[in-house]
């Protein structure tokens, strides 16, 4: 698929729209063409000036026998996104006629829809920004439903915030194996089991580096997350140093919420159970993803439906009172009634919260390398369609969404829970209005300044092993975190 631009700059979106109907194939970007090749699929985005300062706008696209055409216009009083918006609409109409399908989040590409009805609603009213969903991005009367309650549940967690509220983050990049849809920085336990020591030893160092920035700029914690990989394939001693430098470095004393990713099943044991609770985690997740042992199989996941629910009623028997499990719609081997059936076998444990993912066919991911087949985008759309229905009548309420690029049908990832049981840090880091201090390797700081939407971020090395050996970039790394609020607040804070 060859995409064409000319007299604009939106590059981006034009491309993202692109990918929406053609997620398996590359996007080849030529700019500065008037027309294109002929025979090839492809097409041509035009904005070219009309000497009173506006736009004229012209979208042609062929794919196959089709072959479409659509023109609009902008005035001199309309903001440049109005023209990258008009565009896309166009775009999005001819690919939707050209290949029969109609993606449900419209023109939005965004990973935080959620995030911009918020703030849509705060200029203009629930109902104007509902109309604009609606009429101006395409989005469907679903999705729009999901995305105001979603918004209204997220309301009563984001006014818990203040303006001196932080998260932290601790990254384990670790897992017993690579799950075969994966694209996050992780690790085998088997390839770098002889990294993870010392790389526990340094962490606990930057946790007391980011402890100190949060005393020296009068910080106030309200969850901590420790996230990877999976947290709980390292060894009970190793977490519970961890979690005992949290507690060292960090007041806790406000914390809502600490969590600790228990994903693998494979990976739940008594010992380290007992290491959470005791060191006051409130909530943990056991995802099994699906409870087939043939989809498990085919995703490289080495556990079974069996483990899963062994690890969740150990949990239980251990005093976790807190349990969010995870499911992914999409994955190759999966079907409807599948998918059906791992819900309602997760549903019968009883969990607290339940997080329906679609699967992402990310390019570094092994599923998509090998191009396996996954199910249709109208089979990931029935099965959350079924999840959606089905949590609802359980009790369960969305609280945070957010979706990524190449997901199968352009869907989305949802959070459910019993009410009182939302995860803080899921919707602080999905609205990007408070600062998340993250440690460890792959980890990305988030600076947010306090009214404002500014975002400045400071990264951690990707990879474990880089991490350990240029650790001392990682500790000045930190210091940024002092210098942000030092220009945001216009004062200095104590030197530690």
């Amino acid at each position: 698929m060859k995409l064409y631009l000319y007299g604009h700059e939106f590059h981006y979106e034009m491309e993202n729209l692109c990918r929406l109907f053609f997620h398996r194939q590359k996007i080849e970007v030529l700019e500065n063409c008037r027309d294109m090749a002929p025979e090839e699929d492809g097409a041509l985005t035009l904005a070219a000036p009309d000497g009173a300062g506006g736009l004229d706008l012209l979208v042609r696209t062929r794919v196959g026998a089709y072959r479409g055409e659509g023109r609009d216009h902008t005035t001199a009083d309309d903001p440049l996104q109005e023209a990258e918006r008009r565009l896309g609409v166009l775009l999005f109409r001819q690919l939707s006629e050209a290949c029969g399908i109609r993606p449900r989040w419209g023109i939005l590409t965004g990973v935080r829809p959620v995030k911009l009805l918020r703030s849509l609603t705060g200029r203009f009213g629930e109902q104007e920004a509902a109309r604009i969903f609606r009429e101006d991005y395409l989005v469907s009367e679903e999705k729009l439903r999901l995305s105001l309650v979603t918004m209204r549940n997220e309301g009563a967690l984001l006014a818990r915030s203040r303006p001196d509220s932080c998260s932290i983050y601790v990254s384990i990049p670790f897992c017993p194996t690579r799950c075969a849809y994966c694209s996050f920085v992780s690790s085998s336990v088997e390839k770098t089991a002889k990294l993870i020591p010392q790389y526990v030893e340094l962490l606990c160092r930057e946790i007391e580096k980011a402890g100190q920035a949060v005393r020296d700029c009068g910080l106030r914690v309200d969850s901590v997350y420790f996230g990877g990989g999976t947290p709980t394939a390292i060894s009970a001693e190793q977490l519970a140093a961890l979690i005992a430098s949290v507690h060292a470095h960090f007041d806790l004393s406000h914390c809502m919420e600490f969590t600790v990713e228990a994903g693998r099943p494979d990976t739940v044991t008594r010992e380290k159970l007992d290491v959470l609770r005791e060191g006051g985690v409130t909530r943990i997740s056991i995802n099994p993803q699906t409870l087939s042992d043939d989809v498990l199989r085919r995703i490289g996941r080495r556990h079974t439906t069996r483990q899963t629910l062994d690890a969740f009623r150990l949990a239980r028997d251990c005093g976790m009172g807190n349990i969010n499990m995870d499911l992914i719609a999409g994955l190759p081997g999966d079907t409807v009634s599948r998918f059906a059936a791992s819900l309602d076998g997760v549903l019968a444990l009883q969990p607290e919260s339940v997080t329906v993912h679609t699967l992402s066919l990310k390019r570094s991911a092994q599923i998509f390398q090998d191009g396996v087949g996954e199910p249709e985008g109208e089979a990931a759309a029935e099965m959350l369609a079924y999840a959606s229905s089905r949590l609802t009548e359980s009790g369960f309420q969305p609280y945070y969404l957010y979706r990524q690029s190449r997901m199968v049908g352009n869907l989305e990832n949802v959070g459910w829970c019993k009410p009182g049981f939302e995860s803080p840090y899921n919707v602080f880091i999905m609205d990007e209005s408070q600062t998340i201090l993250a440690c460890g390797a792959g980890a990305a700081t988030k600076l947010c300044r306090p009214g404002e939407n500014h975002i400045e971020r400071v990264f951690n090395f990707k990879f474990p092993y880089e991490y350990i050996s240029r650790f001392q970039e990682v500790l000045e790394r930190k210091d940024r975190v002092r210098e942000f609020y030092e220009r945001s607040n216009g004062t200095v804070c104590p030197l530690s």
